[in-house]
């Protein structure tokens, strides 16, 4: 893999790896003021629960492209790894290329879908007043990043050398 192209992924993941750590510590902030005003003031902030709400989105989906981007992701490959090196090979390009069009289809063209419908009907949420389309571009983020990561997985499975049994 050309070093620049490894130097723009960890760029990335660092970047997205900052904004999660930011989104977990207002999450938990929220959550701990939420906490405070229901049972120490006896009325809960009206706009904790749905701001948590929001934050658990953001950080499931950018999490899951880091996670997916950084290899941290869940796989079983018990049988996987009892195949000759070159299906192995296929069997990573194939699987590669089936996340990246679900990816694409689900979360980038899906997402971005949502995204604009919940804009166009101006969509907004209870306590906030936040435009929903803006909470929902999620989804469409982490597709990007997701996509970028595969497209990276792919071209690291092409160029490996065949492994030896």
């Amino acid at each position: 893999m050309p070093t620049a192209l490894l130097k723009v992924k960890d760029g990335m993941t660092k970047v997205l790896n900052g904004a999660l750590i930011i989104a977990v510590l207002l999450l938990v902030l929220d959550v701990v003021w939420g906490v405070f005003t229901r049972h120490i003031l006896n009325e809960q902030a009206k706009w904790t629960e749905e701001l948590a709400r929001f934050l658990l989105v953001w950080v499931s989906m950018l999490g899951g492209a880091v996670a997916f981007g950084t290899k941290g992701h869940l796989g079983v490959d018990y049988f996987v790894g009892k195949f000759d090196p070159e299906v192995r090979k296929l069997m990573a390009v194939v699987s590669n290329l089936v996340v990246l069009f679900f990816a694409v289809s689900i979360f980038i063209i899906g997402g971005w879908q949502v995204v604009r419908d919940a804009l166009v009907v101006e969509q907004t949420t209870p306590a906030l007043g936040w435009k929903m389309g803006h909470v929902y571009l999620a989804v469409p983020i982490a597709g990007v990043f997701m996509v970028i990561y595969t497209l990276e997985n792919l071209i690291e499975v092409i160029l490996a050398k065949p492994e030896a049994e």
